[in-house]
């Protein structure tokens, strides 16, 4: 487990484990119940069985954790099936992510997508900031992503920060009239007027950060699988040649 689970999720136990062990003896809980006081800021429904027995998974965002019945011990690292090679943890985690994006609506991201008759074979989110020199690579080959059938949807952390010059910059494009020539011109230098509208930009950067970003381009692909930094467009399709079709952002209501 890496250092950024450690510090998530390490202080929110310690001396809670110890008051809940004693308190179980007390009163009558089941196994959630009794986990849950010992890790503040969750519920009994943050935590679920595993195929392990006594074995129980604990979720804090996007940071997970293995615990005892008693909620005593805590496993540090992520569950695998050795048997059948799957990454129990990474599919929790996938499936939560694209829970994140569902947050997201056709107002909130600028879609690069194929032009007929190419047809769209897969639907990717990039976290994108418009200074980024690799965010800048990747744009300038968006016909070779939608010449291989994938479609980049759009998303903004600025990395600077909130109300950054590059957050002004993306709130410019959000705000045009033609967001995707907006957007291309940005990320080509070019001037974009600025302009203040009511955006979910805010919203996007918090999201990125739950989502553990570490920089940018993030790609998420349909599976809720991120591929963290620059990816070829040819590189891009290999990789998404055995992901299932799926739009991980929801449509506007």
């Amino acid at each position: 487990m890496n250092r950024r689970f450690l510090t998530r999720l390490i202080p929110m136990l310690g001396a809670g484990f110890v008051a809940a062990t004693a308190m179980a003896a007390d009163k009558p809980e089941n196994a959630a119940q009794k986990i849950a006081k010992s890790v503040p800021g969750i519920s009994d429904d943050d935590v679920r069985t595993t195929p392990i027995p006594g074995i129980y998974e604990v979720q804090k965002g996007q940071a997970f954790g293995y615990v005892t019945e008693d909620g005593r011990y805590m496993i540090q690292g992520d569950l695998l099936d050795l048997k059948t090679g799957r990454e129990l943890t990474e599919e929790r985690r996938r499936g939560g992510r694209l829970e994140l994006l569902k947050e997201f609506g056709a107002k909130d991201y600028i879609e690069y997508a194929p032009t007929p008759p190419v047809p769209v074979k897969h639907m990717v989110t990039v976290y994108t900031d418009i200074d980024c020199g690799y965010c800048r690579k990747l744009h300038r080959e968006m016909e070779q992503y939608n010449a291989n059938g994938i479609a980049i949807r759009y998303l903004f952390f600025p990395r600077a920060g909130l109300g950054s010059s590059s957050h002004r910059k993306a709130e410019a494009v959000m705000c045009a009239a033609d967001r995707r020539q907006a957007l291309t011109d940005a990320k080509f230098g070019q001037n974009v007027a600025n302009k203040t509208c009511q955006n979910s930009i805010p919203t996007q950067y918090r999201i990125a950060q739950e989502l553990g970003l570490r920089g940018t381009p993030m790609m998420i692909l349909p599976n809720g699988e991120v591929v963290n930094g620059y990816l070829p467009p040819d590189a891009l399709a290999m990789r998404l040649g055995e992901v299932p079709m799926a739009d991980p952002i929801a449509k506007a209501n």
